[in-house]
């Protein structure tokens, strides 16, 4: 009865959030603040265009992946980890506000990406959760780019979510759906990329969809592909034993994959008692001894960022806060400490040396090596 009501809690916290920002604020605005910082963003959207809007996506599912690229300028008192939304009026001193923006033929954007990866740079691929839209996974894409401050673009990759409480099943079905166009992008990232530079972060269910798509390529051979990756999951929304099963085909990443947890994450909470009362991985508790021999042995790190922020009630977003950390740690990348290289996104064993708390509690780290 108290999982129930706790289910019932976590619900009512999901739907009862302010007002959802709809397709409008894909809308270019001619305008931008000569402080501001512009980021480019690219998505690839297994989501089917809705019909009579200029640019929206629903979560009807299309035929064969489409491609855009957007400008999107941040505002000059932006505050890390959120997302400054418009309310009526989109304005740039204030909100993240799209200023260009372009749907895109396959073949451009491969180009696209041909030029940002061998130009050095790398290419950030985020894979977003469950009840997320086209629009919100988008900015929040952006919104990590920005705070990262690196050299490197953001590319989402957004599959038919019902960016609804409750289409928890459906987006299931969606996410299984997309799996294949998944792997197919990471092929045309690795194919492009000269050197390790593709950061692929999967949170939630999207997280579950990123290690799907990681077993296929394995499946296929294509170890050259997954050679080219550095794979951080986010709260990931997958039953333990099905993460299990999924590593003993993925085998071992180099860097190692790194898993983000927080065991008192409610959302997780909801989704164990929808799965029947099956553990998530994104919920594990990195002290249990069980839980750092078993990553010891299958080569996976996980990091408690229970003490981080969260902002949507539930503490499945402290993800969000992460990317503002990156300039310090490359920071220190640049005086020499090569052991920065090794998680690649977002996380690494050198945090609690080099940030303080909360992030002293990356010494929980499981170290595989």
């Amino acid at each position: 009865m108290l999982r129930f009501v706790s289910l019932l809690i976590t619900l009512c916290l999901l739907g009862s959030c302010a007002a959802r920002p709809g397709a409008e604020v894909l809308q270019a605005v001619n305008t931008r603040v000569a402080s501001g910082k512009s980021i480019t963003a690219y998505v690839v959207s297994t989501r089917e265009r809705e019909p009579g809007k200029t640019l929206a996506f629903g979560d009807g599912r299309a035929e064969t992946p489409n491609y855009a690229r957007f400008e999107i300028s941040i505002p000059p008192d932006h505050q890390k980890g959120k997302i400054e939304w418009p309310s009526r009026k989109s304005d740039p001193q204030k909100n993240f506000v799209v200023t260009d923006r372009d749907m895109l033929p396959k073949d451009a954007f491969k180009r696209d990406l041909a030029d940002i990866l061998t130009s050095g740079k790398d290419v950030g691929l985020f894979v977003h959760g469950y009840n997320y839209s086209y629009q919100e996974a988008l900015f929040r894409a952006t919104q990590m780019a920005a705070d990262a401050d690196i050299n490197g673009i953001p590319v989402v990759f957004s599959w038919p979510s019902m960016a609804n409480v409750t289409g928890y099943v459906a987006d299931k079905e969606a996410a299984t759906y997309s799996r294949d166009a998944l792997a197919d992008l990471l092929i045309d990232l690795a194919q492009k990329s000269p050197r390790k530079n593709v950061i692929v972060f999967g949170h939630s269910m999207g997280a579950w969809l990123v290690m799907e798509a990681l077993r296929e390529l394995r499946l296929k051979g294509r170890n050259d592909v997954i050679a080219k990756l550095q794979v951080v999951l986010a709260a990931p929304d997958i039953d333990t034993d099905v993460f299990r099963k999924q590593i003993e085909v993925v085998g071992r990443l180099n860097p190692p994959l790194a898993v983000l947890v927080s065991k008192d994450d409610r959302a997780l909470m909801a989704a164990s008692i929808l799965a029947g009362e099956r553990d998530r991985v994104g919920a594990l508790d990195v002290n249990d001894p069980k839980i750092r021999t078993a990553a010891k042995r299958e080569g996976v790190q996980f990091i408690d960022i229970s003490e981080l922020d969260s902002s949507d009630g539930l503490n499945h977003d402290r993800y969000a806060a992460l990317a503002a950390l990156l300039p310090k740690l490359d920071e220190k990348r640049r005086g020499g400490g090569n052991d920065l290289g090794r998680a690649g996104a977002f996380v690494l064993d050198a945090v609690g040396a080099t940030v303080s708390s909360p992030f002293q509690l990356a010494s929980k780290v499981v170290n595989p090596n």
